[in-house]
């Protein structure tokens, strides 16, 4: 099986081609030909952020939003900064407490929206299918009304890849989404971790704060024999943010526990006769 000799993507996960001897998949072809201008797009985000004197951050307690809260506030010093959770109820209790602790020692002001997502989760793992983009544009609309009622411009989040080459973009409202993580690779948000009372949860595929993720991630693999997190990974890797040891063991089955899996299973009433 032919594998990218640049990311992680192989045949099961994308078109591969061979160029000047080497396999590459589109991905990384199209990369290669646009790369981006990393000293640019940091320049223009630093730029961006000194207008930044309102703003409120996407804080799921997870490991890259807590970098983000970290840099709005001791780096960027924004003036008026206000830590948002969407609690879609599924969370790990110790993201929550993560989120409470990490918030408090920076003191931001820690605020948490309620709302359930079981119909997303549900008819995704029904059908063996990723929940995660429907899962972050219903959190991304609840954060724009957020932000609209409370006369924010500004919604800071803490994704690491680029918007194409840049590293915010302005969404319906004239509401502006920054990712203030934008090129930071993954030895530096641990640095920045290594100074805040952050403790890692112990959860089954890439992710510091959700219960679904990983029986969602098992089912998933069943199915197609490969996790919906590949193609993220491997930009990670073909951006330089990760290194590919990493990033394959992240890419590989996942390991739930059977206490996790039957909880989520159980609140979502799916049952084993409807994943196999």
């Amino acid at each position: 099986m032919l594998k990218c000799s640049l990311c992680i993507h192989d045949e099961r996960t994308a078109k591969i081609d061979i160029v000047d001897g080497k396999p590459l998949c589109r991905e990384c072809r199209d990369f290669l030909a646009h790369p981006p201008d990393r000293e640019r797009i940091r320049r223009e985000l630093d730029e961006l952020m000194k207008d930044v004197d309102k703003a409120i951050l996407a804080f799921s307690g997870g490991k890259d939003s807590v970098v983000a809260l970290y840099l709005a506030k001791e780096v960027y010093r924004v003036p008026e900064l206000e830590a948002v959770m969407v609690d879609h109820g599924f969370m790990a209790e110790e993201a929550i407490a993560n989120a409470e602790r990490i918030a408090s020692s920076l003191g931001v002001p820690f605020t948490v929206l309620r709302h359930d997502y079981s119909d997303i989760f549900r008819e995704a793992l029904s059908k063996g299918d990723s929940p995660c983009r429907a899962c972050s544009r219903r959190t991304m609309g609840i954060l724009k009304a957020h932000a609209k009622r409370r006369g924010y411009r500004y919604i800071i989040t803490g994704h690491e890849l680029p918007f194409g080459h840049r590293a915010y973009r302005v969404m319906s409202g004239g509401i502006v989404q920054i990712r203030l993580l934008t090129l930071m690779s993954e030895e530096e948000r641990f640095e920045i971790l290594k100074k805040l009372p952050f403790e890692f949860p112990e959860l089954p595929g890439y992710t510091t704060n959700c219960l679904v993720l990983g029986p969602a991630l098992e089912l998933y693999w069943k199915k197609r024999g490969y996790g919906f997190e590949h193609r993220r990974l491997a930009a990670l890797v073909r951006y330089g943010l990760m290194d590919r040891e990493r990033a394959e063991r992240e890419a590989s089955p996942p390991r739930v526990p059977e206490e996790q899996r039957e909880l989520v299973l159980k609140r979502l009433r799916i049952w084993p006769k409807e994943n196999g």
